[in-house]
């Protein structure tokens, strides 16, 4: 008979066998030995760890933004303080210099306003080398004198404020007409002066019309956008490109430029192309000649890009002559020509001369509302030089002497701040966070603070901090910063580095608190190439920034009810 074993023993397989077996299995089973012959149940997967709980006071909350796990190679400067009485609130590397990115447009703005004054104006005038007879002829040549006025009317609203978009078309690429372009003629300025020598009785110019821009030496512009920082500036020195697509995919798109000119010639060859992404290439072939090639996607609206003018005073006087000429004012001197500079007599001598126009500027509150609502680098690379003409020089490190004078003046330890133009793109441009507290501080205790602090961007309303938080962020409307944003390429990797994404400025607390606010983000690789590694892009960055004014809103209160965006203040002044 077969035997079989278990558990050490043998026993008969057979009918009394197989009853011993069973009764074994039934007390083994009923003491823990061996599981229970009946169907068991599903084990269950262990539960995920409970979410740790919601951040509730501030060091918690910015200590979670700071834990952004693509931000953990990141440099990190953090100061807040209390605008009122300057105590800290929180702060982390507050003494370290960071590199500013267009944050030093901060200091440059303030040194202007303060030297220049919020309601200076920039006048630019047209004088007359010769006389004007009976007839209206004038036997001789009109020189406008160039005064740095950085738009010329371009971007003059009828309410006499500058306009600006929150994407401007100094940075646009292929970006469409109606988001970067502003309402404004940009030869607003130009056919004033016009309109002014026809009214002076000016029929008939047989010389020359000549532009002396000898105001300061030419320099470049610190930050991406156009270059050619110039004391005679006409729509920001670039010609806008405007691509209109056809109705239909496969007929060319229309292109035109502005402002418009009969001296540039145009070659133009874009195609209307059914859902491809817009791709537009422009360049110069040759004097006051360029090409548009490209592509763009059927549809209604016209797309932006630019190319910047070769010589902004030859630019300048080729449109103030069409300009005459629209004015029924006959100038022999050709539009095609270059701006004969070697004609201008010595400085002096000029000054001596009639004025026959002159065309005044909005107050300078107004530019600098344009240079830090959208970052503008030509016209905040300007500002060094307009300090630099102010002294009586000439040249950009004097300007930049002049900037550093006025900010040890305003309180700020000179061994704390670095910079090497006024826009934000030198690699000199350095500060620590507690030198741009000091800065915003000294700028509330001036007279002039109101348009100081009208001329920042309001997080999530407006310039460039309209999108670093969404809708529904409760700190919305309640923070008036400057962003910055700097990067460079990686080579190694074939990736970015962002060498500094910045805010500074002012907030106040969900209860009130007023706050002088100060970050900066130093040394983050961008761009992952498979999206899936945590790596931010710029924007991210940016709203990483808008999580940090989240946190020092909320503070160690909790998070308020859900409110509308028409609920919540706009914030400023």
């Amino acid at each position: 008979m077969e035997r079989i074993s278990w558990a050490g023993r043998s026993v008969e397989a057979g009918p009394k066998g197989e009853s011993r077996l069973k009764s074994i299995v039934t007390i083994l089973a009923l003491i823990g030995l061996v599981p229970s012959v009946r169907a068991q149940e599903p084990i269950k997967p262990p539960s995920p760890p409970a979410a740790p709980p919601a951040p509730t006071t501030l060091e918690e909350r910015v200590k979670a933004v700071l834990a952004t796990p693509a931000f953990k190679h990141a440099h990190w400067g953090v100061l807040a303080v209390d605008a009122k009485t300057g105590e800290t609130v929180y702060e982390k590397n507050a003494d370290e210099m960071f590199g500013t990115a267009s944050v030093a447009k901060l200091f440059s703005t303030a040194a202007a306003m303060v030297e220049l004054g919020a309601d200076y104006r920039f006048q630019t005038p047209i004088l007359r080398r010769g006389s004007v007879d009976q007839d209206g002829t004038l036997n001789g040549d009109l020189i406008l004198i160039a005064k740095g006025d950085p738009a010329m009317g371009g971007r003059t609203g009828p309410d006499g404020k500058l306009l600006f978009t929150d994407e401007d078309h100094i940075y646009a690429s292929a970006g469409k007409a109606s988001e970067v372009l502003v309402k404004g003629d940009p030869l607003a300025g130009l056919e004033h002066l016009a309109r002014e020598i026809q009214a002076a009785g000016i029929k008939k110019i047989t010389g020359e019309v000549i532009v002396d821009d000898r105001l300061f030496e030419r320099a470049k512009s610190s930050g991406s956008g156009p270059e050619k920082v110039s004391p005679i500036m006409i729509n920001d020195n670039l010609i806008d490109v405007v691509v209109t697509p056809a109705k239909t995919a496969g007929e060319p798109a229309s292109v035109a430029v502005v402002p418009a000119t009969q001296s540039i010639a145009v070659d133009a060859q874009v195609d209307t192309t059914s859902g491809e992404d817009a791709r537009i290439r422009i360049a110069f072939v040759g004097p006051r000649r360029i090409s548009v090639r490209g592509r763009v996607p059927a549809g209604p609206e016209p797309l932006v890009d630019t190319i910047e003018v070769e010589d902004p005073a030859s630019f300048a006087r080729s449109l103030l002559i069409e300009a005459l000429r629209r004015r029924g004012v006959q100038v022999a001197a050709s539009p095609l020509a270059d701006n004969p500079e070697a004609d201008l007599p010595p400085s002096a001598a000029v000054a001596s001369l009639p004025k026959v126009a002159e065309y005044t500027s909005p107050p300078f509150r107004e530019f600098a509302r344009v240079i830090l609502k959208v970052s503008h680098n030509l016209h905040a690379s300007t500002l060094p030089l307009l300090l630099a003409v102010k002294k009586g020089e000439r040249t950009l490190p004097a300007g930049l002497k002049r900037q550093g004078e006025i900010l040890k003046g305003l309180g700020l330890d000179p061994l704390t701040i670095s910079f090497g133009g006024g826009a934000g793109g030198e690699w000199a441009d350095m500060v620590t966070p507690r030198a741009a507290t000091t800065l915003l501080r000294a700028m509330a205790a001036r007279p002039d603070f109101i348009a100081y602090d009208a001329a920042l961007p309001i997080l999530g309303r407006d310039g460039t901090l309209a999108k670093a938080v969404g809708e529904d962020s409760p700190a919305r409307g309640h923070a008036r910063a400057k962003t910055g944003t700097m990067f460079v390429n990686d080579a190694l990797i074939g990736r970015r580095l962002l060498t500094s994404k910045a805010l500074a400025g002012y907030m106040e607390t969900a209860t009130g608190r007023p706050l002088v606010i100060a970050f900066f983000i130093n040394g983050v690789v961008l761009d992952s190439p498979d999206g899936k590694a945590p790596v931010p892009t710029t924007s991210e960055a940016g709203k990483v920034l808008g999580k940090l004014c989240e946190a020092f809103y909320l503070g160690d209160g909790p998070i308020p009810t859900a409110t509308t965006a028409a609920d919540r203040p706009v914030g400023g002044k």
